[in-house]
């Protein structure tokens, strides 16, 4: 049964203790040696040195309950053990979309406020000076940065505080194919000719290179701290799957949406994960730019369906294609984690296992999206295959994102809903247990720097001055649920917007030019909307998105 996190207790704190301890440890040893002349350069390099290391992964387009840890039927091992033996947070939150959400975790700021997207009164565009990446900041202290995948940010990963970095930096016609390597790069110099043949999957490459950075790391920097962000693309449209993969959950999905959407529903209640009714499906709700039925079932073929309507009033074809879909959205998944095991195998043999922080989440909810781009769909290829173009579309997105309403690119909690897992051996005592703590990609920055040793800057070398982060640090929830406790989690993303404050959360859908309420402890579901019953909680809400909006209006008019 869910319940309410309990305040009454204290928090120990083992983290926050043990690593002051060692600093006060490497403070005695300096007055003893007389090394308070050190710079503090070297005085950081000595604390970072006892910090741990962090893997931060990040899957695209994942749905919020697609892992078998979160309620899910995908079959995904790897994730189910670093969850058993880690945290999983039930209250984590993306942007709802891809760009915003990686400028997010890297930075340790909203989106808006580094014009990474765009709001009202604010463009779309580069960074401010001051707004620096994660790898910028664990530098002095250490550190050594590692890049494997997605990029999607502005700036190249080597100016960004990588020192390796392989992935596709400048979108091609076929950028996000996952069977070619047109548009790959490594260390910003483009990948020599091209495969588009089945011998090669990207899923498979970007966890290659990872390994291979982990290996270089230990023959080069022995066992100095490093942060490794492997960005997968998986399982982002197009749905492409190794035939093994697919294999494996052949017919699985003939039952369809609606029944495996009910049956995750079920497991996430029994989990604790959730504790609210599920809602109906939003069968008028698509993507503006998604093809239209009419053209989807030209170009793609007649068991391609435009929309989450009941399972029982499609087609025999319709269900057999649409189940075949579901079956590629999972083997990817399970091929993405498959690879996650892999890379921790390889932690396993450097050594480096437990003292490393492992980060799971996903840029974003599952996409029902409907769409095709670059060299086109072939009607007459398999389905997953290396030519075929398919995306999972809003009836199985719908069930990925079970049991939150809407998916990618809204900010209803099927759009910004995240798993998020940390695990990490030797700093939390807490094995397979949730934190329901409302938290935000803002917070990752923030809280790998505190375990780092370092300090969130107030001024560049320069003098330019440094906006606070708006993230926490998650260390005090590593330690007792609800630790962590935001004033206000604010989204904006093309002209959706929500916020939340406590568990009240108010979001507004463009569609519909109207903000709607919803309380959060009993319905983060958003079936019940509140606004009419509470107009002055409503008007409260709306207020205080606006004053953060016009604080990073303001903050950007200052910015070089």
């Amino acid at each position: 049964m869910y319940e309410s996190p309990s305040r009454s207790s204290r928090p120990r704190f083992r983290v926050v203790a043990a690593r002051l301890s060692t600093m006060a440890m490497l403070l005695s040893v300096a007055l003893v040696l007389g090394l308070f002349t050190s710079t503090a350069k070297s005085a950081e390099k000595l604390v970072a040195a006892n910090a741990p290391n962090v893997l931060l992964v990040l899957a695209d387009d994942m749905g919020y309950s697609d892992a078998g840890c979160y309620g899910g039927e995908v079959r995904t091992p790897h994730l189910d053990a670093l969850a058993a033996d880690g945290l999983r947070f039930t209250q984590a939150y993306s942007t709802g979309r891809c760009w915003p959400s990686r400028g997010c975790i890297l930075s340790g700021y909203y989106a808006q406020q580094i014009r990474r997207d765009s709001a009202p009164g604010i463009k779309m565009g580069n960074r401010p000076r001051w707004a620096v990446l994660l790898p910028e900041r664990l530098k002095p202290l250490g550190y050594h940065a590692y890049h494997s995948g997605k990029w999607h940010i502005d700036g190249a990963p080597i100016a960004g505080g990588f020192e390796r970095s392989w992935g596709s930096e400048r979108k091609g016609a076929d950028w996000d194919r996952f069977f070619g390597t047109e548009s790959w790069e490594e260390d910003g110099v483009k990948a020599p000719g091209a495969r588009t043949d089945e011998g090669y999957y990207s899923t498979v490459a970007i966890a290659d290179h990872a390994i291979q950075c982990l290996k270089s790391h230990r023959k080069h920097h022995g066992t100095a701290p490093f942060f490794q962000y492997i960005a997968f693309y998986s399982p982002h449209f197009p749905l492409h799957a190794l035939k093994d993969d697919i294999a494996a959950y052949e017919g699985h999905y003939r039952e369809g949406w609606d029944a495996i959407r009910r049956q995750r529903w079920q497991r996430m209640r029994k989990l604790g994960i959730v504790n609210c009714p599920l809602p109906p499906r939003d069968e008028d709700v698509v993507p503006s730019w998604n093809l239209k039925p009419d053209e989807l079932r030209k170009r793609i073929g007649p068991g391609e369906a435009g929309r989450a309507v009941a399972w029982d009033s499609l087609t025999e074809e319709q269900q057999a294609f649409q189940a075949r879909k579901m079956a590629i959205h999972a083997a990817m998944v399970t091929r993405m984690d498959a690879e996650i095991g892999r890379i921790v195998e390889q932690l396993k043999q450097m050594g480096a296992y437990e003292n490393t922080l492992i980060l799971f989440a996903s840029d974003n909810g599952a996409s029902a999206e409907q769409i095709i781009r670059g060299a086109g769909h072939d009607k007459a290829a398999s389905a997953g295959s290396a030519k075929s173009y398919l995306c999972l579309g809003p009836g199985w997105s719908t069930a990925a994102n079970t049991p939150h309403r809407l998916h990618k690119h809204w900010n209803h909690e099927g759009g910004i809903a995240s798993p998020l897992i940390v695990h990490w051996p030797k700093g939390i005592d807490a094995k397979g247990v949730l934190r329901r703590d409302p938290c935000h990609f803002i917070d990752v920055a923030p809280t790998v720097l505190d375990l780092a040793g370092g300090a969130w800057p107030t001024t560049l070398a320069d003098g330019t001055p440094v906006p606070p982060t708006p993230g926490l640090s998650l260390v005090p929830a590593f330690e007792k649920d609800g630790a962590v406790e935001h004033d206000a989690l604010w989204w904006c993303h093309q002209g959706h917007r929500a916020i939340r404050m406590g568990d009240w959360k108010l979001t507004w859908r463009k569609q519909r030019k109207a903000w709607e309420l919803y309380d959060l402890r009993t319905d983060r579901c958003e079936t019940n909307d509140l606004s009419a019953e509470q107009p002055e909680k409503a008007q409260a809400l709306a207020a205080q998105w606006q004053s953060i909006l016009d604080g990073f209006v303001q903050d950007l008019k200052k910015s070089r």
